[in-house]
């Protein structure tokens, strides 16, 4: 193996090296190296499956920008596990473009085995997804179509995308079934129009049962893919097939994308997937660690699932860093080696999303009380003084509208939370107590 890339290897890990750990420098990058560039790919050789695991995830980005302030061109990045001989198997370019419109059967190849319904995690903030999910997986086109998801990074859409093929698959082994992201579909759209082959992504695209679409945000803007979606969502919604869409946010807030597929979008059910609640945070990570055959303690968890609040992905990263931890240092899992391990996620200079969700978790722990005492209608002064001392730092701390303030409190009236908050802000400028209070679970909440 040639080793012609030592020196631009160099150039980007100098890079990479301050905005990480020596520790994590050392562990994921010490005995990495430049294996070859082609077209657009880059080749890094790794030592492990674990090594590649936590570069393609944990590090993609911070490499990609490395890499970008090196060569002055962005790169898609290809890991592969290197030998002790240096031997590897790259890929082969001439392969992708030969597969560029390929069969929709073999979607189990583009399928997470691990993302079954099985292992979702079911809580508040994702019941009526799953729940529609499912019934779409077990009678498509005949429940919701289309069934469109959304949702932040990491909180579970593409578990239920990959969970609705998967049971189908088994239901049904002939039946049809094509996943994709939003990006692929165009990339491939872009490819068959250069090659000539029309009619090839077409008849990919259009004769199946079911279409899963993923991310579907990203083509707004893009006048020639939306006009190609529109035709084939047309063509697949009238032989009455099954589509499924996920984004980032709900139709009508997609900007740039065109009123005749925001219309489209909405025909059948729009189910929204918010930040897990603690309960659900803690299920999550219980749930990963017994499909790992891992045994974590609950003070761990609890530990965890506090640190962490914005979305899954980061719950289980936080959960294979403190293992990895653990592993490295051969220590037993505690609290403090958890907080070791995560020092830089509880970093008070981190920025951190405010949930009402977080706040209501934090009110009801310091007066002692269940969130769902706080969203109950019970009145009396130990249970209503707290709800609205959480109402008023609900508007205070968050962007959520009073309407939306009020679905987080048992579907309260927004003349509700407006009376809460203008309750706590009197007494505010008279009781010294309240203020103290108030200081302390702002302190909390932020992280302060």
């Amino acid at each position: 193996m040639t080793h012609h890339y030592d020196a631009q290897w160099n150039a980007i890990l100098s890079i990479i090296e301050p905005e990480t750990s020596s520790v994590s420098f050392n562990t994921w990058f010490k005995e990495t190296k430049l294996i070859d560039i082609f077209d657009n790919t880059m080749v890094i050789g790794v030592k492990n499956d674990f090594n590649k695991e936590i570069l393609s995830t944990r590090y993609l980005e911070l490499i990609k920008n490395s890499v970008l302030q090196v060569l002055n061109k962005e790169y898609i990045l290809d890991f592969v596990v290197v030998s002790e001989d240096g031997k590897y198997a790259p890929k082969q370019p001439s392969a992708k473009k030969e597969a560029a419109i390929e069969d929709p059967l073999n979607i189990r190849s583009n399928l997470n085995p691990r993302y079954v319904f099985n292992s979702f995690v079911v809580g508040n903030s994702n019941r009526m997804a799953h729940a529609a999910a499912l019934a779409v997986a077990e009678a498509p086109a005949r429940a919701y179509n289309p069934l469109f998801l959304y949702g932040g990074v990491g909180l579970g859409k593409t578990h239920l995308m990959h969970s609705i093929a998967h049971y189908i698959l088994e239901q049904n082994p002939s039946a049809k079934v094509l996943y994709a992201s939003s990006e692929k579909f165009t990339n491939e759209l872009i490819n068959s129009i250069r090659d000539d082959k029309n009619e090839a992504f077409r008849n990919k695209y259009r004769n199946i049962d079911v279409l899963l679409i993923d991310d579907i945000q990203f083509i707004a803007g893009k006048e020639r893919t939306q006009e190609e979606f529109f035709h084939t969502f047309n063509t697949l919604h009238e032989a009455n097939k099954q589509i499924i869409i996920s984004s980032d946010r709900p139709p009508k807030e997609i900007e740039t994308l065109e009123d005749r597929l925001r219309s489209r979008f909405e025909w059948g059910l729009i189910a929204d997937i918010q930040s897990p609640d603690l309960e659900t945070r803690i299920a999550i990570l219980r749930k990963k660690a017994e499909l790992e055959s891992l045994s974590v303690p609950e003070d761990v968890l609890l530990f965890i699932a506090k640190t962490v609040v914005s979305n899954i992905r980061e719950l289980e990263g936080a959960l294979n860093r403190i293992l990895a931890f653990s592993s490295l240092a051969n220590r037993p899992i505690t609290v403090e080696l958890a907080n070791e391990a995560l020092k830089d996620l509880i970093s008070k200079d981190k920025p951190k999303i405010i949930t009402a969700d977080y706040i209501q978790e934090i009110v009801a722990d310091y007066f002692h009380l269940k969130v769902d005492e706080l969203k109950s209608a019970k009145r009396t002064r130990n249970i209503a003084y707290p709800r609205q001392i959480a109402m008023y730092l609900c508007r205070k701390l968050t962007d959520l509208s009073l309407p939306k303030i009020g679905e987080k409190f048992g579907g309260r009236d927004h003349t509700t939370i407006i009376h809460g908050f203008e309750k706590i802000s009197k007494d505010l400028t008279k009781d010294m107590e309240l203020s103290q209070i108030i200081t302390e679970l702002e302190n909390k909440i932020t992280g302060k």
